[in-house]
């Protein structure tokens, strides 16, 4: 370790370029716990399981996969001018074990929701490999709830989903079961190095030209804070999690096929109405993240794939909401094909996050992700696995998000949406972003009920 705590090697060979979505991270670093090397910037989720949970089985698969992903043990080291990543040898992952014999089965899923919640609001350091942590709670010998804590350097959400399945696997076979053999996944320092060789692809101008012309001019998405930042309160932040209910969603989800897009942009698509009628303006760029893969190859490696991504709609004479969606599906399928890490989609538009800067706004991030490899009452060796999508409670404190809001919809296999947002609760109150969310759903069943209905759009400020 170096003097300031963090793991590095003095042997060049072993310090492996970052990739850009690790630059992108560190555009955030200023060097203490408040940003994405803090302790609480992670990703948290929890499964119930049916069948006897064995811990001695579970910490070897748990083992087993800090072997087979090595984002999990790697170190991004920082300082002295140069950046770089570092990968470790494989190390136990730290498994906590709680007993809760003779719980009633009635208070159990309240315990299930407190325990996700409970390790939510706690830590996992970036300089203590590997960056996986997990919690076992047994109820008796058929049930149980499994909790995963995993650094946001190391993983994003659907990392986590191949963390799961791997893990169900090297469990099932540590026990003794036959088991599927897992698909390739190859190291992330390999999708590091395809990410910097594609760089200077000449291929990609075509790309960069896209975003110059797409966001000339523009300027993300910003909202007005409570608190200004120039408060200096301690940087926290906080969860408000709600639902959309099954008959407004199935309306949106039909309204979608109908319209030849997705969930995703009908539900952006009245995120920006209410946008528009809340500011008066109607050039939009609401920033998502996309899955930022690239090749199918990477897609069973664990690592932060995630990239940021900034949606321009105009929605200047949209006669209905249907014009809405038709012009977001346009700008998300145009910004998808040409889909460049950040850093390079901000090259070409260097003024685009002026606003986040100001004093009194923040950014506001709006995303539907759909993630792959779904646990739902899937029976893998002698454990059946079901993932804990229904959480309902909010929290004061969660996973740290930079910078404003993050809104995260999840469309839910029993029909309805169950949604949370992360918001710095030094620059907002939980009443206003209550506030907001009870305009949101106002405004989506206003839209979907009639979606060729004239559209009311607020005028512009002049």
């Amino acid at each position: 370790m170096s003097s300031d705590g963090k793991l590095q090697s003095d042997d060049p060979a072993s310090r492996i370029p970052l990739s850009f979505n690790q630059d992108f991270l560190c555009g955030f670093d200023r060097g203490d716990d408040q940003g994405p090397f803090g302790p609480r910037f992670h990703i948290v989720h929890g499964w119930r399981l049916r069948g006897k949970a064995d811990a001695g089985a579970l910490q070897q698969a748990l083992d087993d996969v800090v072997v087979r992903h090595e984002a999990l043990r790697t170190a991004i080291v920082r300082g002295d001018g140069e950046r770089y990543q570092e990968i470790h040898p494989p190390s136990p992952v730290r498994l906590e074990l709680r007993e809760a014999a003779g719980m009633d089965p009635a208070a159990r899923e309240g315990a299930v929701e407190e325990l996700i919640a409970e390790v939510e609001s706690g830590t996992i350091s970036a300089r203590e490999l590997p960056l996986l942590k997990a919690t076992l709670l047994r109820f008796d010998e058929d049930d149980a709830v499994l909790v995963l804590i995993v650094h946001h350097t190391a993983a994003d959400g659907w990392s986590v989903r191949l963390i799961i399945r791997d893990l169900a696997t090297c469990y099932a076979a540590r026990r003794g079961h036959r088991t599927e053999e897992l698909p390739t996944a190859l190291p992330y320092r390999e999708f590091s190095a395809w990410q910097r060789e594609l760089a200077d692809d000449p291929a990609l101008e075509s790309s960069r030209a896209f975003w110059r012309e797409q966001l000339a001019g523009a300027r993300i998405l910003s909202v007005p804070t409570d608190r200004p930042k120039s408060t200096g309160l301690p940087e926290s932040t906080a969860v408000h999690r709600f639902t959309v209910d099954a008959e407004l969603t199935s309306r949106a989800v039909e309204i979608s096929r109908a319209l030849r897009s997705t969930p995703f942009m009908v539900l952006l698509g009245a995120f920006a109405v209410l946008v528009q009628r809340t500011t008066g303006s109607t050039d939009l760029v609401v920033p998502t993240f996309s899955p930022g893969r690239g090749e199918d190859r990477f897609h069973h490696t664990v690592g932060p794939f995630f990239n940021f991504l900034p949606l321009r709609t105009e929605l200047a004479g949209c006669r209905s909401f249907a014009e809405v969606v038709a012009r977001i599906r346009t700008t998300s399928l145009e910004a998808y094909a040409h889909d460049l890490p950040f850093g390079q989609i901000l090259a070409e538009a260097p003024e685009l996050m002026l606003p986040t800067l100001e004093d009194g706004r923040a950014a506001c991030v709006f995303q539907v992700f759909p993630f792959p490899f779904l646990l739902d009452g899937e029976l893998i060796g002698d454990l059946e696995y079901t993932e804990v999508r229904r959480r309902l409670t909010s929290q004061p404190v969660g996973s740290d998000v930079p910078n404003g809001a993050l809104w995260t919809l999840n469309l839910d296999p029993a029909g309805d949406v169950v949604a949370g947002i992360q918001y710095n609760s030094n620059l907002y109150d939980e009443r206003s972003v209550a506030e907001l969310v009870d305009r949101f759903r106002e405004v989506l069943r206003e839209l979907v009920q009639a979606p060729d209905a004239p559209l009311e759009l607020r005028p512009e400020r002049s």
